[in-house]
């Protein structure tokens, strides 16, 4: 297992971009968390097989539609504890 922590800027909040990150992440067998964060930014945990990993990272540097990302910041992590991807 590989773990990502991902910091999202651009118009990513008011767009649904944590409901679906959620159901992109659960459909990629991803676990880990979402939330916003007070700079208007996103901040995301996540945790998989890397092929997942690498996909769902693929659709966060786009988003859903309506947002519109500007900065994709990815750093590796440290695997830990999730149950499933859930929404902070």
């Amino acid at each position: 297992m590989n773990a990502y922590h991902v910091t999202l800027e651009g118009r990513v909040q008011g767009v649904g971009f944590r409901w679906h990150t959620r159901l992109e992440a659960r459909s990629l067998g991803v676990v880990g968390w979402v939330q916003n964060l007070d700079d208007g930014g996103v901040e995301v945990r996540i945790q998989g097989v890397e092929s997942a990993l690498q996909e769902l990272l693929e659709w966060l540097r786009k988003g859903p539609s309506g947002a519109s990302v500007d900065e994709c910041d990815v750093k590796a992590a440290q695997p830990g504890e999730f149950l499933g991807f859930q929404i902070r």
